[in-house]
């Protein structure tokens, strides 16, 4: 039957309106999704390749999986959602999934929950609508739908009737209820992806090879690898991971491109990964044929079972249980030092409150979540409607993997039609938090350079076995698999070289500086030169080198210890950054615009070009050249970005930015002048060959690494010292100030 969403039926059963409609959590709806008929064609071939999204509150609360190359999709899958208010209907969104691109629309309907009966098994058709082209007719899907009070709540909702006024009881049963309704949003387990190699893959380019990269997608999270250029056989030994939702898994969808400079990237194959079928708790190697394309690929696949990471109210406190806490405690004590080495520590977050937040809606308010991440988990609080003082009082616990990560919370105004909009955000390293303390953190902007209105009141816990914290550190860092792409910004590449030229200047005056003492400029300076060369060359030893580093950081010890302490605030960084968000808020695409040229610049590029290109590439056109040299310019500046952060890391090493980091630095330093000292050069060479020679042998899939360059990614650059730094709230600004000051 055709169902009309805004047509309320007549009641046999039990109705809706025997309930109160805005009990939180109160119903569960159960839905299946049957399938969809005569759905839009969005690809060339005349087909589409749909899959369904259900949103509830603005979120996300439900993705089917794709059915390829059908407008007649069968889906029969089954969902069940909490639902906190019946008068807010369920969205429903259908998209044609592209390989690589933007997904395209199809259609999307409403369906009204209070048209439902209680407790019967209702069909559904659902035209699908663009509210663009309303007239245009673009399929329907067909559900199957029960709307029923939960069961184990039905005594909750009678003892809610009696006690309906008493808001304390109230309160009470509504934090257990909640409870309940965010158990939905968590992930069931760990998807651990391990991209080996290709093989035989497909040549796209005119010299019979080519520049493979492959893109991962499960749901809504993506990951992609690196380019490897100019082969058939690529080697990419790249580990990440993606969150399962459902018990029931899910499939992967794997593509191949091959980077092309200027064009669109070609197709080279794909292929599925179905984790229904893959047990958990084992490795599985998988060679995965390419479909429509040549070669496969070799993975490694692991799922694990994950309960670490949860969300709760703030009266269910892990570490204020006495019994809880001391299990935690036991759980990263330093005699498990060499139990489970992925699980470093423990994290626990209140996000209790915001204040002053920015209106982002016309009628002066906000409808403010927060989004809690660290590295590739997380998790989301409840909204709070046209409020500009929100309290969530929540909290999140997480499994720490790696004790240098950083905490990022970020505060949104939902928007139901349209993507939410940002209000404030800040980054918290964890080794800078101080437990327990419940502070108030100045919102910053979404570069991390300087404050936006409002503040958020945090209180956070770190609980972590330094050996584990140690040992992870000499391992490859944690990528998040999503990621913002680099763009062209000309402030950007301007502050990158600035940076690197100031590295570069150390060494250029450090060499100065000794050339001085060979000319005599100084005559004592070049005489206490000349003794210490004369002293150093005659007993040199190879433990000196670890031990003049050690010596270099014991000084800057002493001198911060003391008080001297003559490092500074980057105040050059962050003049660049602020200018960089300046230009940021002139031209938010950051892409060279072609119409900002006049037709003199324009003209003057365009003979540039020329004299630098071959006769024949003139037929591909000015664009592709012109992005080409975009991506150039997007190269050098991420080149310049790694050559100058790896100076401001050695130099914030030494400076003990991070003291964890240092006093590990000096741990390592005095292990390596030990060994020197009492172990022979050629055995050390002997020992570092012979594990080298056979480290493929005992492990083949292991992911290549450097422990000093691991090492190294952990420490801050300069940019990011300026982004981690905390700001200070301005006591003539702070909410509670103004409060006190205006109690009208």
């Amino acid at each position: 039957m055709e169902w009309n969403i805004l047509e309320k039926t007549s009641s046999v059963g039990a109705s809706n309106a025997d309930f109160p409609s805005e009990d939180p959590g109160m119903y569960q709806l159960d839905i299946t999704l049957r399938r969809g008929q005569n759905l839009a064609a969005r690809d060339r071939g005349g087909t589409s390749d749909p899959y369904v999204k259900f949103k509830l509150g603005g979120k996300e609360v439900f993705r089917s999986k794709t059915i390829h190359k059908n407008l007649n999709p069968v889906w029969e899958e089954k969902t069940s959602i909490l639902i906190d208010n019946l008068r807010e209907p369920i969205y429903i969104k259908v998209f044609d999934y592209d390989f690589g691109l933007q997904d395209d629309f199809i259609g999307s309907a409403f369906l009204d929950l209070t048209s439902l009966e209680l407790n019967r098994q209702t069909d559904v058709t659902l035209s699908l609508k663009d509210p663009h082209y309303p007239d245009h007719d673009l399929g329907s899907i067909l559900l199957s739908v029960l709307l029923a009070p939960r069961e184990e709540q039905r005594e909750a909702t009678m003892l809610m009737r009696k006690s309906w006024k008493r808001s304390s009881k109230f309160q009470t049963q509504s934090l257990r209820l909640s409870d309940l309704h965010r158990k939905s949003q968590l992930w069931r387990g760990i998807v651990s992806v391990t991209l080996i190699e290709g093989r035989e893959l497909k040549a796209m380019d005119a010299n019979g090879l080519s520049d493979p990269y492959v893109k991962f997608r499960l749901g809504h999270q993506k990951y992609k690898s690196k380019i490897v250029p100019k082969t058939l056989n690529p080697q990419w030994r790249e580990q990440f991971d993606f969150h399962l939702y459902e018990e029931r898994g899910g499939i992967i969808d794997i593509t191949v491109w091959d980077k092309d400079a200027g064009k669109k990237d070609d197709f080279i194959g794909r292929c599925q990964v179905d984790l229904s079928t893959l047990s958990k708790e084992q490795t599985h190697k998988l060679e995965m044929p390419l479909e429509e394309g040549e070669g496969y690929l070799v993975l490694l696949v692991t799922l694990t079972a994950s309960a670490a990471v949860t969300i709760s109210d703030l009266s269910v406190n892990s570490l204020e249980d006495p019994k809880e806490r001391e299990e935690i405690l036991k759980r990263y004590s330093p005699m498990r030092m060499f139990h489970n080495m992925k699980d470093v520590g423990f994290l626990q977050v209140k996000v209790i409150r915001a204040e002053a937040l920015m209106a982002a809606d016309v009628t002066g308010k906000s409808d403010p979540f927060c989004v809690v991440e660290l590295n590739n988990d997380r998790l989301l609080t409840h909204t709070i409607y046209k409020n500009l003082n929100p309290e969530w009082n929540k909290i999140f616990t997480f499994n720490i993997k790696d004790i240098h990560s950083v905490l990022e919370v970020t505060v949104y105004d939902e928007d139901r039609d349209r993507s939410a909009d940002f209000l404030g955000k800040v980054a918290i390293p964890l080794l800078s938090i101080q437990n327990g303390e419940q502070k108030a953190y100045v919102l910053k902007n979404k570069q991390l350079t300087g404050p936006t209105k409002g503040v958020i009141y945090l209180e956070i816990d770190v609980i972590f076995n330094a050996v584990k914290a140690s040992i992870r550190t000499l391992m490859p860092k944690e990528q998040k698999y999503i990621e913002e792409e680099n763009r062209l910004s000309k402030q950007l590449l301007l502050r990158n070289f600035i940076r690197m030229k100031r590295c570069v200047m150390v060494l250029i005056n450090a060499a100065y500086y000794i050339n001085s003492c060979f000319d005599w400029d100084s005559p004592p300076r070049s005489l206490a030169a000349f003794l210490l060369f004369l002293f150093v060359v005659w007993n040199f030893e190879l433990y000196m080198i670890p031990l003049a580093l050690l010596l270099l950081l014991a000084w800057n010890y002493f001198l911060i210890i003391s008080g001297k302490d003559n490092r500074q605030h980057d105040t050059v960084v962050e003049d660049m950054l602020e200018d960089e968000e300046e230009e940021d808020d002139r031209d938010d695409k950051m892409f060279v615009d072609i119409q900002l040229l006049s037709d003199r610049d324009f003209r003057y590029l365009e003979t540039l070009l020329r004299a630098f290109c071959y006769q024949d590439s003139e037929k591909k056109g000015f664009m592709n050249k012109l992005y080409a040299i975009q991506e150039v310019c997007v190269s050098v500046q991420n080149v310049l970005d790694e050559v100058a952060s790896f100076g401001e890391r050695v130099k914030n090493t030494f400076n003990w930015t991070v003291p964890f980091l240092s006093w590990l630095a000096i741990v390592a330093l005095c292990v390596f002048t030990i060994i020197l000292y009492f172990i022979p050069l050629r055995y050390i060479v002997l020992v570092w060959g012979i594990n080298k020679f056979t480290k493929k042998l005992r492990s083949p899939y292991a992911i290549d690494n450097n422990e000093l360059l691991d090492f190294l990614s952990r420490v801050p650059s300069d940019v990011q010292v300026v982004q981690y730094h905390e700001l200070k709230q301005d006591p003539s600004h702070s909410p509670s100030k103004r409060k006190k000051n205006n109690p009208g």
